[in-house]
């Protein structure tokens, strides 16, 4: 296995095919096939499969690819501290909840980056695809939370996949509710007060268990409920149908202005936030990076 072969595996699967890899590399096709060809030989594992589409990632070369690109960053750091060179493209990827200082901390990263070029992500995704994504390297580093319900299930979960959880902060759950709603001038509400209004859920998808809902109390029963799957309907139901979200109440206001107004909700749980990364694998500067703007924004915020 060679730098050159990895280099070759990501353009490939960054461009989903072969002929535009190869034009891009300024490689012959068949030389880039037999390249691949000889590197899922050598490893015993399917990197691509093919179809007249083109090629996709397999499920074992997901994990691949998530190697390979750690490898090459590293590389590419390594040239530009010792010989000089200009660093190329830099990849960073989270996957979290829809949480907002999530965000606000992913601008501060690209921010104190500063880099000429890269590549990042955030994917704000369901919480069986947060753990996937960090276990297959999608992602480094993934958010969710623990509670009282959910911990014994998740926890287990994490372990089977080789993940660990960091707490960041832990928060009372709060009510979120758009400005004009009737109760949003309440200094505190409690969930019956919540009876008559459309409560809202981000879909889990085939993984709906309350175990792996992304808000707490998701196994109560609701006269109402509203099922997302992106946070612009959510706003939209919040705005037009008084629907309502649980949430951890941190939520900086620089993204939505005060258009949400948090309440806290009247109860005795507490919600444990924090983020998970691989066992395996030590963390990366951007990695870094991030979780310290994590840090900071929900120290200042908690």
């Amino acid at each position: 296995m060679t730098l050159q072969q990895l280099k070759y595996i990501v353009e490939i699967a960054e461009q989903g095919s072969i002929s535009r890899a190869s034009q891009t590399l300024y490689i012959s096709q068949p030389s880039l096939s037999a390249a691949v060809k000889e590197l899922e030989d050598e490893l015993g594992i399917t990197i691509f499969t093919r179809s007249n589409k083109g090629v996709s990632v397999s499920a074992e070369g997901t994990e691949f690819l998530g190697y390979a690109r750690q490898v090459l960053s590293q590389v590419h750091l390594m040239e530009d501290r010792y010989m000089g060179e200009v660093a190329t493209k830099q990849h960073f990827s989270v996957s979290t909840h829809h949480y907002m200082f999530a965000i606000n901390a992913f601008i501060d990263l690209v921010n104190e980056f500063g880099g000429d070029e890269y590549e990042f992500a955030l994917r704000e995704t369901k919480t069986h695809d947060i753990i996937e994504d960090v276990k297959d390297l999608r992602s480094e580093v993934g958010l969710l939370y623990f509670s009282r319900y959910n911990e014994l299930i998740i926890s287990k979960y994490l372990k089977e996949k080789h993940l660990m959880f960091t707490e960041l902060f832990t928060a009372k759950p709060h009510i979120f509710v758009y400005k004009t709603h009737p109760l949003a001038h309440r200094k505190s509400l409690k969930l019956t007060d919540m009876e008559d209004y459309p409560g809202i859920t981000f879909d889990q998808g085939e993984y709906s268990s309350f175990y792996f809902s992304e808000e707490i109390f998701s196994s109560l029963s609701r006269k109402k409920t509203l099922r997302v799957s992106d946070r612009d309907a959510m706003m939209n139901f919040m705005q037009g149908l008084n629907a309502y979200i649980i949430g951890t109440g941190v939520f900086p206001s620089t993204l939505h202005g005060n258009n949400i107004v948090p309440i806290p909700l009247n109860c005795d749980e507490i919600i444990r936030v924090g983020y998970i990364l691989r066992k395996d694998r030590p963390i990366s500067r951007l990695g870094e990076i991030y979780i310290n703007a994590l840090r900071k924004i929900t120290q200042n915020l908690d």
